[in-house]
């Protein structure tokens, strides 16, 4: 038997966000789905680079092919991302998160990173398949706070593992699934499921059939719990081919929605694609500017130019005044205010605040970052990086301790064996050993193992 895919994608920008920093893909053979983060540093940028290389994927392979391109294709993204933030100071702090599922027959083959997350409705059930790679989830894996707990949690946000962020090789999860007829696979980012219950989800992909009003239904309801990131959803059916005619075959053009489709629609890439977008109000050009007034007298010209001059020297002084910096302040992190130039003798920034997190306590990587003032166009942004860099603290000391506990357990010194009463005579051969035994070591529905991955070699 074989199988095709029916898909659906659509992308918002949200109720709280100036732009969509979510990129999807869905395609014949092939669904991805990405989470930017990075605020002004380009998180846009790596979630479109990401889905922009995987799209090339969409074709036919051989099945024990799937993983090897996925993992080859992701690294290469990853790659292109450090490079990119190496080369443009903007950039740096950009990532992202990224699940990709490919299909070859009836096999499908995904690889997961970050906390987006896919999906499998089969049946009533709906099972979430990917694991979040968060530091609430490394929490809760260690019983040190509750699943309930880590819903409200401050850091949920944190993400431990990310395309981009940090040099080093990609750790990602793999699995390959069979795909089996009937189901429905849901790829989504933390703009949907952040505000809307499993138990909310389930109850659409059940009840809307059409997969365009399913992700339509999904978004209105992410919209509704008031939206605070962007949201994005990637829908496809698995379907029979047998049960596939003329009237009801799927559509084979790809849908690219999000940061990504501008890429698409500027001509760099040469797949014939659909965008699957919802408006972005802040995306809309004003071709109607208003007209200056023409002044008939020159008196008019004369004081209109001095004001103008006038307006743009407090404008410039304004504007530099609204942007921010991070750079070091005495040994410590500070978020300077203005830009890190000088006019003569006349700076055009301050200090605006020296923050208790200490340089020599950031990562090598992010040290190198802070050799140079790191920009920001907003004092929100600003405090969200100095967050950024206390959460990569927080996350090396997790991972430090852990490391350490591991290496004291492996050191603890064996019970001694008491030595023998001094004097005495005896063969030791005589005795009975004194070596102690040693120690035994204690050792319709879907079914577990119709969800659970398949080895790969």
């Amino acid at each position: 038997m074989s199988v095709q895919l029916r898909f659906a994608a659509r992308s918002d920008v949200g109720a709280v966000r100036k732009n969509n920093q979510d990129a999807g893909y869905a395609g014949p053979h092939l669904l991805v789905l990405a989470d930017g983060m990075g605020g002004a540093a380009g998180g846009d940028t790596a979630s479109s680079v990401t889905v922009s290389k995987l799209s090339e994927l969409d074709d036919i392979h051989r099945a024990d092919d799937l993983l090897p391109m996925l993992r080859e294709t992701v690294t290469e993204a990853h790659d292109e991302l450090v490079a990119m933030a190496t080369d443009d100071p903007a950039l740096k702090g950009m990532g992202t998160t990224c699940i990709a599922l490919m299909r070859s027959g009836n096999k499908l083959a995904m690889v997961h990173i970050g906390d987006s997350r896919a999906y499998l409705l089969r049946g009533d059930s709906l099972i979430q398949v990917t694991k979040d790679h968060t530091l609430v989830q490394y929490l809760v894996d260690h019983g040190q706070i509750t699943p309930e707990e880590a819903e409200n949690h401050p850091k949920k946000n944190v993400i431990m593992r990310a395309l981009g962020d940090t040099e080093g090789e990609v750790e990602l999860d793999e699995s390959v699934r069979e795909a089996v007829v009937g189901d429905r696979w849901l790829l989504c980012s933390d703009g949907l499921f952040g505000v809307v219950s499993n138990e909310t989800i389930a109850h659409t992909l059940l009840h809307y059939a059409n997969l365009e009003k399913c992700v339509s239904r999904l978004i209105e309801l992410a919209l509704a719990g008031g939206a605070p990131d962007n949201v994005t959803v990637v829908l496809a059916d698995i379907l029979d081919d047998r049960e596939i005619s003329g009237a009801n075959a799927p559509s084979q053009i790809p849908v690219v929605v999000g940061s990504a489709s501008a890429e698409f629609e500027s001509g760099k890439s040469k797949r014939p694609v659909r965008t699957g977008d919802v408006a972005d109000p802040n995306c809309v050009e004003d071709d109607e500017a208003p007209k200056k007034k023409k002044w008939p007298a020159r008196l008019a010209v004369l004081i209109g130019v001095f004001v103008l001059l006038a307006g743009g020297i407090f404008g410039a002084w304004f504007w530099t005044q609204s942007q921010y910096y991070v750079y070091s302040a005495d040994g410590n992190v500070g978020i300077y205010r203005g830009v890190p130039q000088a006019l003569g003798p006349i700076e055009l920034s301050h200090l605006d605040e020296r923050t208790d997190l200490q340089i020599e306590d950031l990562t090598q990587t992010a040290q190198r970052r802070l050799e140079e003032p790191v920009t920001h166009s907003s004092r929100e942004d600003a405090e969200n990086y100095v967050s950024d860099l206390e959460d990569e603290f927080l996350r090396d000391q997790i991972v430090e301790n852990e490391e350490q506990k591991e290496a004291d357990d492996a050191t603890e010194d064996p019970t001694e064996t008491p030595s023998p009463v001094d004097g005495s005579n005896e063969d030791p051969a005589d005795e009975p050993s004194q070596t102690p035994p040693p120690r035994s070591d204690s050792g319709g529905q879907p079914t577990e193992s119709d969800t659970q991955p398949e080895e790969t070699p």
